[in-house]
């Protein structure tokens, strides 16, 4: 079995990857800006801080593979100009020290896989968008350029990258799903906007399952867009949760973009894109997706 190295471990994609991959017997590494003890046999925690430049020499030096998840988070906060720079700035400093450490440290990493989003991409075009599509030139396509600019390096020190352009990740833990869950609590199905917005997700074990397959694959080189082969609307996703959880006991709710925008700020533009995104590539590869469809996942994810 392998030792994986995860920064950005104590998120909702990062805790997902570590049960999982542990569940398989690899020794996982998470890499935290605080040292503490694990109750998981398999599992133990390392120091590095970005800002400061520094990390566990031993952790690197142990280390087979790197899964590079680490970022403040895009949705947390209101984006103000002090977040956007966190936002930026938590990605870019990260993949530095990783480079750095692997271009320093003596070590046997073979790859990394690299986090990215689907921010990459702008509004809808004719064509759903593909790996080869420009980063769009807004915040969060500058930032994901950035932050796939800043981990490039480790490709000239030998080792394989992989970069996940990872969509609306579905799962009972976190993120997205947690948030149109909150209404249905009252009976509210929540639709943003027009509804007609192009939502492109991944259920969450999907997800975890795409980078084990980025991780074992030799093949694998370059991004590739983590999202189902299944867009919908943001309207279809809300009624198709609504249904799942509520029968017939629900009623819709048109939320004004207007809304949004004094809520949200900036961000509202994010909720309000319909961005449809090709999985094309990575299926081409040959990974097959446990929940293609919207209804498989939400059919796991509610029972």
């Amino acid at each position: 079995m392998a030792t994986i190295c995860i920064t950005g471990g104590t998120g909702l994609i990062g805790k997902a990857l570590t049960h999982y991959l542990s569940a398989k017997g690899h020794a996982i590494i998470i890499l935290s800006r605080s040292a503490k003890n694990s109750n998981q046999p398999l599992v133990s925690y390392r120091q590095w801080n970005p800002e400061n430049g520094t990390i566990d020499e031993k952790a690197i030096a142990e280390t087979d593979y790197i899964i590079h998840l680490a970022g403040a988070g895009v949705a947390d906060k209101r984006w103000t100009n002090k977040r956007k720079e966190e936002i930026r700035k938590s990605r870019v400093d990260g993949s530095a020290l990783i480079v750095k450490a692997l271009n320093e440290i003596p070590n046997k990493v073979k790859a990394v896989v690299s986090a990215s989003g689907i921010g990459w991409y702008g509004p809808d075009k004719k064509n759903a968008f593909a790996e080869t599509d420009p980063a769009y030139q807004d915040f969060l396509g500058i930032t994901c350029e950035e932050w796939e600019q800043s981990i490039e390096p480790v490709t000239k020190l030998g080792k394989r990258l992989v970069k996940l352009r990872t969509g609306i990740v579905l799962s009972n833990d976190g993120g997205a799903l947690v948030e149109f869950k909150k209404p249905l609590r009252f009976g509210l199905a929540a639709v943003l906007g027009s509804g007609k917005q192009i939502v492109s997700w991944i259920h969450i074990n999907d997800l975890v399952r795409m980078y084990e397959y980025a991780l074992e694959n030799d093949q694998l080189n370059g991004a590739f867009n983590a999202v189902s082969p299944n867009p919908v609307s943001n309207k279809d996703l809300t009624l198709a949760l609504a249904t799942k959880m509520k029968g017939r006991a629900f009623i819709t709710m048109p939320v004004p973009s207007f809304a949004l925008k004094v809520v949200l700020g900036e961000m509202s533009i994010e909720v309000l894109k319909s961005a449809t995104v090709s999985a094309a590539k990575i299926r081409n590869s040959g990974f097959q997706f446990l929940y293609p469809s919207l209804d498989a996942a939400l059919n796991e994810l509610i029972a």
